[in-house]
């Protein structure tokens, strides 16, 4: 039996699908078998990240409405084994899904993979509410800014009351030299202020939006520090004990202490 994870945001803009993407794809290349649920209906963009548009015939939907099975929906990954993913709906509504229809669809998908990312739309509306629904565990994804941490901290709040744990989080675009200049919130700051546990930390990279354009998933190419990172978080997600690597970065607070102690 696998495991459901819901990876969610809160605000849009932060990454998240393209997370999903790559965490969906390591674990594939790790030997993991994957499948990716885009619960972003009438707004899908996984499958083009991932190149695989052109190869989408049924959706969610269709499975729901009973028009084809589930493992005919399913679309087979051009480049690595073992993932797979299931689009989401352009021509329906976000409330023409309900969230027993989602669960139903989530727990036949664990008894045949070792995991099953869902790609949650932004907001709390009822989007979120059908991509948790199946969730049996949470990852948030956020930039370290103040309104994305804040919408962070709301949709935590939301899935603890679903009983949906661990919740851990992932920062993405940490610049270490923002933090060090004082123009950026620093991990510890974020931490402090969520109070989860950190599976890992995804630096600003160049690479992603060609990657994005392309359909092809950073994880792809090996050197990138994006892509290393999602690696390693993507071995955590396997319990393998693999150390987030130190950015040297001062907290946010620090920051402000040495500002004033250079201006006295």
């Amino acid at each position: 039996m696998g495991k459901v994870i819901v990876i969610t945001s809160g605000k849009g803009g932060v990454g998240k699908t393209t997370s999903t993407a790559n965490l969906g794809t390591a674990l594939a290349m790790i030997e993991k078998t994957v499948v990716i649920v885009d619960a972003d209906v009438g707004l899908r963009n996984l499958d083009v990240v991932m190149g695989l548009e052109s190869r989408v015939v049924y959706t969610s939907m269709d499975v729901i409405e009973k028009r084809c099975e589930l493992s005919k929906a399913l679309v087979k990954d051009r480049r690595v084994e073992n993932l797979m993913l299931l689009a989401a709906s352009q021509r329906n509504r976000k409330d023409d899904i309900r969230p027993e229809q989602m669960q139903d669809i989530c727990e036949k998908l664990k008894e045949e993979y070792d995991f099953v990312l869902i790609d949650s739309p932004a907001g709390i509306e009822q989007g979120f509410h059908n991509a948790a629904a199946g969730a049996d565990e949470a990852i948030i994804v956020t930039t370290p800014d103040l309104s994305a941490i804040r919408d962070a901290d709301r949709i935590i709040g939301l899935l603890q009351n679903e009983g949906i744990e661990p919740i851990n989080l992932v920062i993405n675009r940490l610049s270490a030299t923002l933090v060090r200049k004082g123009n950026m919130i620093s991990k510890n700051d974020v931490l402090d202020i969520l109070n989860i546990d950190l599976i890992g930390v995804i630096p600003e990279d160049t690479g992603v939006i060609a990657s994005t354009n392309r359909g092809v998933p950073l994880v792809h190419t090996d050197r990138s520090p994006g892509a290393e990172a999602y690696m390693r978080i993507a071995r955590r997600m396997i319990g393998q004990r693999v150390p987030i690597p130190d950015m040297r970065e001062d907290s946010f607070l620090d920051q402000i202490a040495n500002w004033f102690s250079r201006n006295k």
